[in-house]
């Protein structure tokens, strides 16, 4: 298995462009089916400050997206978004669920891209320390771990994606997937069925959680809020925003990732 180390836009410029509509049509309805399964468990009010974000660009002819952020009593930013040209071969979406601080389960994120090879990304984002803290790891990273080193050895299609950003590669967990494939039909229910068994996984892991300490979940809220921050601001995929739609859509369109010009309040506890 051979290693994917170029940047996103390196890879767009090095590829021929193909129609990837079909795929990009199938992908939105695999994430907004496990969006709908997440919204079964939480109560989520649409924030008003991604209202205007619901659908942008004109995708009868060039470059187009939608962003919708949710908040509720457990849940702090919930984004389910996509930006790009299926057209022309490039679409990303996202689905990332962050938590308010009342438990300390991973947050959940989720990426799908098509440049027009296939790519996708699920982690449970730590919100512990791993070496630290070995009952944290222990908790939600260990049973993952073995199907984690299986997955590498039985799917030889899909090859390891490396970032060239180091701050990107330190925000994996170890159990994180993060891989480049092609888009066959049999790879793309691959990769289904691993998002809804991991979306189903951390539903289990809210559901079981306990509660954490009252005195203790204002420094967790703004740890999770640093970490969402900067992951929205330090994407070197920001770039292809640029490309679409200009330095100041897309700077609104990472504040609408990580909250940036929010309205309702945050959960507290």
């Amino acid at each position: 298995m051979s290693e994917t180390v170029r940047h996103v836009e390196q890879v767009v410029d090095a590829t021929a462009r193909i129609d990837v509509t079909e795929t990009f049509q199938e992908w939105r309805d695999l994430l907004s089916g496990l969006k709908s399964r997440i919204a079964e468990r939480f109560e989520l009010t649409r924030d008003p400050s991604t209202e205007a974000l619901e659908d942008y660009g004109d995708a009868a002819t060039g470059p187009s997206g939608s962003l919708a952020a949710y908040t509720g009593p457990e849940i702090d930013w919930l984004v389910h978004s996509w930006i790009g040209d299926p057209h022309t071969g490039f679409v990303n979406l996202h689905l990332t669920a962050w938590l308010g601080p009342q438990i300390q389960v991973p947050h959940l994120g989720v990426a799908l891209l098509l440049w027009p090879q296939g790519w996708f990304y699920v982690d449970a984002v730590p919100r512990g320390d791993l070496v630290g803290d070995g009952d944290y790891f222990d908790s939600y990273y260990a049973d993952n771990d073995a199907p984690w080193l299986a997955f590498k050895e039985e799917h030889p299609d899909f090859t390891w994606f490396t970032s060239r950003t180091g701050f990107i590669r330190s925000s994996l967990s170890p159990t994180a997937y993060c891989y480049s494939f092609p888009p066959n039909q049999a790879n793309r229910e691959t990769v289904a069925e691993i998002l809804t068994a991991r979306v189903e996984q951390w539903l289990g892991w809210v559901d079981a959680a306990t509660p954490v300490p009252v005195d203790e979940r204002a420094r967790l809220a703004e740890r999770d809020l640093a970490i969402r921050r900067n992951i929205a601001e330090r994407d070197p995929a920001n770039v292809m925003g640029e490309r679409m739609f200009g330095a100041d859509l897309t700077q609104r369109l990472v504040r609408g990732l990580w909250g940036g010009d929010r309205v309702l309040p945050r959960p507290v506890g």
